[in-house]
C-alpha cells in the first residue's frame, strides 16, 4: 500500500517517522514544493518528490497535511487523477463538505484534527468520516494516525468544533499553566532548572493518572487536597477566582472561533 502525503511539514513528518519506525519507509512518499522540507524525510529513507499530482495519482491513501489556506489549491490540482482513494486530511477547521466538492465523485474522506503532541509519538487525534469511508478504510487511518498517538472517532462532524477547542489547542492550555507555575516556582527561589524540572514532571505524572486510572481528575484532586493543608490554599484561591468559568468562557471562545473559520 503507497501513501502520499502531499505537504511536508511537522505533522506529515511526525506521522511518517511513526510509520517508518513501525513498518519501515517501503511505500512512503512526501511531496512539497520546497525541496528543503524533504531533507529529513530522505535522511530517514522516504522517497520525496515535488509533484503533488504525481505522488497522488501512485497512491492508494492521499494524505493532505498542508496548511488549511492552501487546501483548495492542492485539491484542485489533483483531482484530475482521485479515483477510489482514501484522502485523509489534517488540515484544521476545513469541513468534509467542503473538501468533498473539491474532488470528483464521492471520495471517501477522514477529516482529523491532531495537536502538537503528534511531534513526540503522544498525540491525541480525533478522526471523523464521510458516508464513503469503509470498515478497511477506517483500519487504514487508525494505523496512519495511531503511528502518533492516540486516536479517537467520532460520526457527528458538529463535534469537530468542540475538539478543536479541547484537544486541538488544549496542549496550549496546559503550555500557559506550566509557564505560569515555572515563573512563580523561580519567584518563591527555585533555580529555573530546578522549577522546570519540577513542574514537567508533575504535569506527566498528573495526566499518566487520568489517563491510565479509572478515578475522574475531580476525585484524584480531592484526594490530594488534605483540609487545612497547603493544597487546599492554592486551590481555594483557584476557585475564589472562578477558575473552572475562566476554563469554560476560554473553550467556548476556541469553539466559536473554529466555527468561524470554517465559514460556519
Amino acid at each position: 500500500m503507497k501513501i502520499a502525503f502531499l505537504g511536508a511539514g511537522n505533522i506529515a513528518f511526525a506521522l511518517v517517522s511513526g510509520l517508518v519506525e513501525e513498518s519501515g519507509p517501503d511505500g512512503l512518499v512526501a511531496a512539497d514544493p520546497d525541496p528543503a522540507q524533504g531533507v529529513r524525510f530522505t535522511a530517514i529513507g522516504v522517497d520525496t518528490t515535488d509533484d503533488n499530482r504525481t505522488a497522488a495519482d501512485t497512491a492508494d491513501i492521499i494524505v493532505i497535511s498542508v496548511k488549511p489556506n492552501i487546501v483548495y489549491t492542492v485539491l484542485a490540482e489533483i483531482a484530475p487523477v482521485v479515483r477510489d482513494q482514501l484522502i485523509i486530511s489534517v488540515a484544521a477547521g476545513v469541513p468534509l463538505g467542503q473538501l468533498s466538492a473539491a474532488l470528483p465523485g464521492t471520495a471517501a474522506i477522514v477529516r482529523c484534527m491532531p495537536n502538537t503532541p503528534a511531534l513526540v509519538q503522544t498525540g491525541m487525534t480525533v478522526l471523523c468520516p464521510n458516508g464513503a469511508v469503509s470498515s478497511d478504510a477506517r483500519r487504514a487511518a487508525d494505523r496512519i494516525l495511531g503511528a502518533v498517538g492516540s486516536v479517537l472517532w467520532v460520526d457527528d462532524e458538529a463535534m469537530m468544533d468542540a475538539v478543536t477547542a479541547v484537544s486541538g489547542s488544549g496542549p496550549a492550555y496546559f503550555f500557559l499553566l506550566m509557564e505560569a507555575m515555572i515563573a512563580s516556582g523561580e519567584r518563591l527561589g527555585l533555580p529555573a532548572d530546578v522549577s522546570r524540572t519540577l513542574v514537567a514532571q508533575t504535569a506527566l505524572g498528573a495526566a499518566t493518572m487520568v489517563s491510565t486510572g479509572s478515578d475522574d481528575p475531580g476525585v484524584l484532586r480531592q484526594r490530594v487536597t488534605s483540609p487545612g493543608g497547603t493544597t487546599e490554599a492554592a486551590i481555594n484561591r483557584f476557585l475564589q477566582a472562578d477558575y473552572p468559568a475562566l476554563v469554560d468562557a476560554a473553550l467556548t471562545a476556541a469553539r466559536d472561533r473554529s466555527i468561524e473559520l470554517a465559514g460556519g
